[in-house]
């Protein structure tokens, strides 16, 4: 899902090389030499700059002691329309590691050239994954073989197995940046992995039995978590949560969810839930909470919740919503 560029953007990248200085371009998202990065300056952290939440925290997860990990898009803010600041464009530059997702942030790309390091190891954590053909804005309920979708679902994150591939790209990234401590990132990564395939199991046994398979969001934001783990997201919207459903769409969405006896109907946070209040009103249905983790709220927050914890509580949320 390509973000358009806009005239903001280009002049924060304008900026950004005025304030940084100018340096030599670099090529794509594998850039960085073998010998780049801090390992040479003994007890110099790591300099990462990632995108949001999931990258932030799995970024985190493996840097540990040996990495200071910064997110550019504040807590609160929507991902899929956020465009970085001349602040932020400085940040990207300065950095020794820069992690994305992919597809999400559209401007990432054109950021890495404009603020061009030669020594800043960049990495697409989706990088190398089979991603999914997006669900058309006015797709009918019930069918799913997207063969008209014309954008690729960036939502990797919330599929626990492919988060854990995501994990692994993102080790390289820091292996290649920082080989002085290559061992300890390795040892991070692997207790993080462990806990992903421990939601893994989690999420099979929680599911296998499960009375319904069908399940309506307002974002299409769980297709790769619905495949994994043999279910169907039945979303209003599509990929971008700022879509508004068509009349029609509504009325194909509110008669697939009453013949298939759907009582749940999910919003997500960061998002007005209206339009699945309206939906659920109208087929005497109850709405609850699937957090697609693209940001963490003040709640979360206080809550001490992370990555894992609100993956839990997604599940739980499933669970009881598949079993009514």
């Amino acid at each position: 899902m390509k973000a358009k560029i806009t005239k903001s953007f280009l002049m924060a990248a304008a900026v950004a090389l005025v304030l940084s200085g100018c340096a030599g371009k670099s090529g794509n998202s594998s850039e960085g030499s073998a010998n780049a990065g801090p390992a040479a300056d003994a007890g110099k952290k790591l300099k990462v700059v990632t995108t949001f939440y999931p990258m932030y925290e799995f970024s985190k997860q493996i840097g540990g002691d040996h990495a200071d990990v910064v997110a550019l898009i504040p807590p609160g803010a929507e991902p899929h329309d956020w465009e970085p600041s001349a602040k932020d464009m400085a940040q990207i530059k300065e950095a020794d590691v820069f992690v994305y997702n992919g597809i999400v942030e559209g401007w990432a790309e054109q950021a890495l050239e404009s603020a061009a390091n030669d020594k800043r190891v960049a990495v697409e954590a989706s990088s190398g994954i089979d991603l999914m053909e997006g669900v058309p804005e006015e797709e009918e309920p019930g069918h799913h073989d997207n063969e008209s979708g014309h954008v690729l679902d960036p939502h990797v994150w919330l599929d626990p197995v492919l988060a854990q591939q995501e994990v692994t790209t993102i080790l390289a990234g820091f292996e290649k940046a920082d080989p002085a401590n290559a061992a300890d990132y390795k040892k991070n990564a692997d207790s993080f992995i462990a806990k992903l395939k421990e939601l893994d199991t989690a999420y099979r046994t929680g599911l296998e039995n499960v009375k319904l398979k069908d399940f309506v969001t307002q974002h299409a934001a769980f297709g790769y978590l619905a495949k994994q783990y043999g279910l169907t997201q039945i979303p209003i919207a599509g990929l971008s949560p700022d879509q508004e459903p068509s009349p029609e769409k509504m009325a194909e969405i509110v008669k697939f969810a009453k013949e298939h006896q759907v009582k749940t109907i999910f919003f997500e946070t960061l998002v007005d839930p209206q339009v699945a209040g309206t939906v659920a009103n109208e087929i005497g249905a109850k709405t609850d909470v699937l957090n697609p983790l693209e940001g963490l709220t003040e709640e979360d927050k206080k809550n001490d919740l992370d990555y894992i914890g609100i993956m839990k509580q997604n599940l739980a949320a499933l669970e009881k919503a598949l079993n009514e």
